[in-house]
């Protein structure tokens, strides 16, 4: 069944602000760049990166688990985790590498192996931007395992931004690059639409049960 049907049924149940937001913010949305998150462990640290890449039209997180729960704290995020899916990978380099066989180049967001700085980064094709853990940074093997590694400049005595701060820098600046671009970055139709029913269920205080009833009922 196709998506675009799915929606058409849902958009009846919503408020007509909300579906005006949907139809405006959905065609702007991309998975061009691809947030991974290594087992972030503070959960005011994992709304920030929600809230920051739902307001660059980056509307998809991986969070790779192990030791700590990807949790994002909901006063932090202010409503933008209704829009941002998070999936759940292990933390490994399986997952890392099953990244990869989607398509995505894989950056590890880190001043080591020669790391290019943000400015000077040219994106030409879906990356995969890994974020370490708050207290080591990117995994010695995540680090080895990357196409190439991306650093943000700095011009003081600290030696790195908190992992939150880092991710809003780097999805802002590569969503600039992108928009200057001419490099078709956005979703594809299929994606696009799928996209638009997970939101509107999102948007909905029974939206599971809805969509649920409606796809029984069309079978």
């Amino acid at each position: 069944m196709k998506d675009q049907q799915i929606f058409e049924y849902l958009q009846q149940f919503l408020t007509e602000e909300r579906l005006q937001k949907i139809n405006h913010f959905a065609p702007e949305s991309s998975d061009f760049v691809l947030p991974v998150i290594e087992d972030v462990f503070q959960f005011r640290n994992a709304a920030a990166i929600v809230r920051s890449v739902e307001a660059c039209g980056f509307h998809k997180i991986i969070a790779m688990e192990s030791a700590h729960e990807f949790n994002p704290n909901l006063r932090v995020t202010k409503g933008a985790e209704t829009w941002v899916e998070v999936e759940r990978l292990p933390h490994s380099l399986d997952s890392i590498t099953e990244i990869k066989n989607r398509g995505y180049k894989i950056i590890a967001v880190s001043p080591e192996k020669n790391a290019t700085l943000l400015p000077d980064f040219q994106i030409t094709e879906p990356v995969a931007l890994v974020f370490g853990t708050e207290a080591a940074g990117v995994t010695e093997e995540i680090l080895d395992f990357a196409d190439e590694t991306l650093a943000i400049p700095m011009y003081g005595f600290t030696g790195s931004f908190n992992v939150s701060v880092a991710a809003a820098i780097c999805v802002y600046e590569l969503k600039q690059k992108l928009l200057r671009s001419a490099i078709d970055y956005k979703l594809s139709e299929e994606k696009l639409w799928e996209m638009k029913v997970r939101w509107a269920v999102n948007s909905l205080q029974s939206g599971e049960q809805i969509l649920a009833k409606y796809l029984n009922d069309n079978r």
